[in-house]
């Protein structure tokens, strides 16, 4: 297997099970209000779950610079979301837009850290 495949599935698990599985009401509420505790644990969890994948890739410090740069990546992305879309409603094509734009921004931070990574 190529080397960049195990660890983008890795960043992919992570990625649904922070975005996803582990989301709360507070987190979720947090994520409109800049520096909302809610949006700082969710983006703080992304980061911590990069943080480990990388360590198989990169050395430490490169690992932790990267996790930390996607946790700040993932927050803003989550709040421009979160301001821009806040009234959208489930059914209209603005909010699936949005949504879509969303998580492509999150997939092509995770691809461009893992590519840095493994450069370094």
């Amino acid at each position: 297997m190529m080397a960049w495949v195990a660890p983008l599935i890795a960043l992919q698990v992570k990625h649904v099970l922070f975005d996803f599985c582990c989301q709360t009401g507070w987190i979720l509420e947090g994520k409109a209000r800049y520096g909302a505790a809610g949006g700082v644990l969710h983006a703080g969890l992304h980061g911590a779950g990069s943080f480990l994948v990388l360590l198989f890739v990169a050395a430490l410090p490169v690992a932790l610079v990267l996790s930390l740069l996607e946790a700040v990546a993932h927050y803003h992305i989550d709040w421009l979301k979160a301001r821009v879309g806040d009234k959208a409603d489930t059914g209209s094509p603005r909010y699936w837009c949005l949504f879509g734009l969303d998580q492509l921004l999150h997939q092509l931070t995770m691809i461009t850290v893992l590519a840095i990574a493994l450069t370094l």
